[in-house]
């Protein structure tokens, strides 16, 4: 099967400070788990959670730092709106460890916490029609995961909107039930979001080990549908 849809970036969000790669990945088999994935996750959960108990403060760390600047640049209150890498951060330093939910999520939520960065998949057949990457212009519907009413947004935030004018994606924070994988997933829009402090070498590395993890747990075909490069980046990872 070849998923017959597009992902769009409206110019005006690449002005912000946003970098990403965005990726098709079609032909996959999810699964509940697997043991030898298992392995290298708990081991980066634990090097991680090591590395927390020895810092000082989640919110000092730059790259989290990039991301409240980044919501900063579209009037998004960061009290409210956590970037999902640091939210499993936060999970990660109380219970030493993060939810799994199947084998797909576990993966990319691993590179989350490895590279930091806000990763997220969605159901390309549960998606209507295209995605944009666009400013929200606050007549949206959004509904967030785990939840059963919409959710007025304000207009003027990013956000990764199908063509039912559905939020898949608000920010680089939360999704939506409509769209998330589930073992059933067999074509998945893929999101790996960073900064203006990421580099985008920095996130090229992460979305290598990413495809790689896929490819061996649950094959598939991947393809790039998108980029945000920033070439103002202060290189201090």
């Amino acid at each position: 099967m070849s998923v017959d849809k597009q992902f769009i970036i409206h110019p005006e969000v690449r002005t912000i400070g946003l970098t990403a790669i965005y990726l098709s990945v079609e032909n996959i088999l999810n699964k509940p788990s697997d043991p030898d994935f298992e392995i290298y996750s708990r081991r980066i959960m634990y090097q991680t959670y090591n590395y927390i108990r020895q810092h000082v403060d989640i919110k000092e760390d730059y790259v989290f730092k990039g991301f409240r600047q980044l919501h900063d640049a579209v009037g998004a209150p960061n009290r409210k709106n956590l970037s999902a890498s640091e939210n499993l951060y936060k999970l990660l330093s109380k219970k030493g460890d993060i939810p799994r939910i199947n084998l797909l999520v576990d993966i990319y939520n691993t590179i989350s916490v490895k590279y930091k960065l806000a990763l997220g998949a969605h159901d390309w057949d549960r998606i209507d029609g295209n995605v944009h990457l666009r400013f929200t212009d606050g007549t949206e519907k959004f509904i967030p995961l785990g939840e059963t009413d919409s959710k007025h947004i304000r207009a003027g935030e990013y956000s990764y909107i199908d063509d039912s004018n559905e939020i898949i994606c608000y920010l680089d924070v939360k999704q939506i039930d409509k769209t998330k994988v589930t073992l059933d997933t067999k074509n998945i829009f893929l999101v790996v979001q960073g900064n203006a402090n990421t580099p985008f070498l920095y996130i090229e590395n992460a979305v290598s080990e990413l495809l790689f993890l896929i490819k061996r747990f649950c094959g598939g075909e991947a393809k790039v549908v998108g980029q945000v490069e920033n070439f103002f980046v202060d290189y201090q990872i």
